[in-house]
């Protein structure tokens, strides 16, 4: 079972240049990585391949049942009602693996990210589909989901295609990786470290090839100038403007020097060498190399002049009908960067509604000075590194008993 992508050619409706153009590509049996930079066309090129999207262009064979699992893990999974209702044993199982409790299909809406995200991928391994296209399935979820996902999609018998950044997830289960680019898409052996590898290498054979074609441009150009010059003096000299009138000796040796071709050497030697510029002119202009941008997210910030921006008294928020979060009074000072922690579910973006929102007296919790941005975050972000580099204080969620959770403060 392949499914085969040929001359997908693709563009958006008011757009001046394709957003896909000449993509050939074949997804064989097993998971194929798609990776690029933001707005490469990767989510263009796997709704084509699940026939969400028609190209202008091109053919995908032959007509497998797919399924596109979305990046917004706001978007409804198809089917949902029905995985609700399902209680044979292969749903179980999915459930099970993938730790989802029975009511999550029934109430989506009150859903955490992560647990959306988790659902969103139950629906779409239920769908049994020959075609399973992945749109970053590790957005919003922890450390233990990010793991049993790797499990869960480690076992799939079908066609897999992974729309990630998630390196360690490519690696994991990718046998190839496709990459795209400005320059089109190129399929590499391996999951994300080995293409990219590859990739790099190739770069850099590419980058040696143009030095060493620019160098040769260069000396070529030298002699053509070289050349020129000969060929202009030639032809100076065969006008015989600079011989004196009674030089008969020389108009002699002029006519001899015409008779026998000799003149014309330098202009043919000329000609020749203008040719191997015009070619070396060529080759450099042949030599393509892909140019990334680099640059870091720069933001205008300064404390505010209040010393306190964020409270919030102690109390108990409701996380659905059977779960509460409990927190001690929180404040966040005006030079404080928070990070905020906790498994799917427990309550991270409720607290962050609370903190945010109206309190019961009608008044805001936060109050920062007029015309002050204050210099402080909150991050809903289950990257580790990111959080130990950039935070002081952490504010992570517990469990403490049965329906309940605690906010723990750290490093205060």
């Amino acid at each position: 079972m392949q499914l085969n992508l040929s001359e997908l050619e693709f563009t958006y409706p008011g757009a001046s240049t394709p957003i896909l153009a000449g993509i050939t590509v074949s997804f064989p049996q097993g998971w194929t990585g798609i990776i690029g930079d933001n707005g490469c066309g990767k989510t263009t090129l796997a709704r084509i391949a699940c026939r969400e999207l028609e190209a202008d262009v091109g053919v995908v064979v032959p007509d497998l049942l797919a399924y596109y699992c979305a990046q917004d893990a706001t978007e409804l999974p198809k089917l949902l009602e029905d995985f609700a209702y399902a209680y044979d044993a292969r749903t179980l199982r999915i459930r099970r693996e993938l730790e989802i409790e029975d009511d999550w299909a029934w109430r989506y809406e009150t859903l955490s990210g992560g647990q959306r995200k988790m659902t969103q991928i139950a629906c779409a391994l239920w769908n049994a589909p020959d075609v399973l296209v992945l749109d970053e399935p590790t957005n919003h979820v922890d450390a233990s989901a990010r793991a049993a996902i790797g499990r869960v999609f480690g076992s799939f018998g079908g066609i897999g295609i992974l729309i990630s950044h998630d390196r360690e997830l490519l690696d994991a289960l990718c046998s190839q990786c496709l990459l795209m680019g400005s320059g089109g898409a190129v399929l590499r052996p391996g999951g994300y470290s080995d293409a990219t590898a590859q990739a790099e290498l190739e770069a850099l054979t590419l980058l040696r090839q143009r030095d060493t074609a620019r160098r040769e441009q260069k000396r070529i150009a030298r002699e053509a100038q070289r050349r020129r010059e000969e060929a202009s003096r030639t032809a100076s000299r065969r006008s015989g403007r600079n011989i004196a009138t009674r030089d008969n000796d020389a108009r002699f040796r002029l006519r001899q020097t015409i008779v026998s071709g000799k003149d014309g050497v330098a202009g043919r030697l000329s000609a020749r060498m203008e040719a191997r510029l015009e070619r070396a002119n060529t080759e450099v202009e042949g030599i393509r190399l892909e140019k990334h941008y680099d640059a870091e997210v720069w933001v205008d910030s300064r404390p505010s002049r209040r010393p306190v921006v964020l409270e919030l008294p102690q109390q108990d928020l409701a996380l659905g009908e059977s779960k509460i979060l409990r927190t001690p009074p929180l404040h966040i000072g005006h030079r404080e960067h928070i990070a905020l922690v906790g498994d799917n579910g427990s309550g991270k973006t409720t607290l962050v509604k609370a903190l945010l929102g109206p309190r019961t007296d009608g008044s805001v919790v936060r109050s920062p000075s007029e015309n002050s941005v204050p210099e402080h975050g909150r991050f809903l972000y289950h990257d580790a590194p990111l959080i130990s580099a950039t935070t002081s204080i952490t504010w992570r969620i517990k469990p403490e008993t049965e329906g309940a959770l605690r906010l723990v403060v750290e490093g205060a």
